[in-house]
């Protein structure tokens, strides 16, 4: 089982709001997740809310972030 930390999408329509979720890597985007890490305001300076410890932890485990969290958590 391949695990990966990435965006899941929620909000309305025109309203990006996203949840940084860990999930299996063949899951659908806004599938079922494992454990939510936090979320993100794409547009918005400074709007986002990540659980740093719990991040780290399920790096150690072996899940990897995708390109656009990793550029997220920066």
């Amino acid at each position: 089982m391949s695990l990966v930390i990435r965006l899941a999408r929620t909000g309305k329509k025109g309203e990006r709001k996203f949840r940084v979720v860990v999930k299996e890597k063949r899951s659908k985007r806004d599938g079922g997740y494992i454990d939510l890490l936090g979320w993100y305001q794409k547009g918005k300076e400074g709007s986002k809310k990540i659980d740093m410890k719990k991040y780290s932890e399920w790096v150690v485990k072996g899940a990897k972030p995708s390109a656009t969290v990793a550029e997220i958590i920066k």
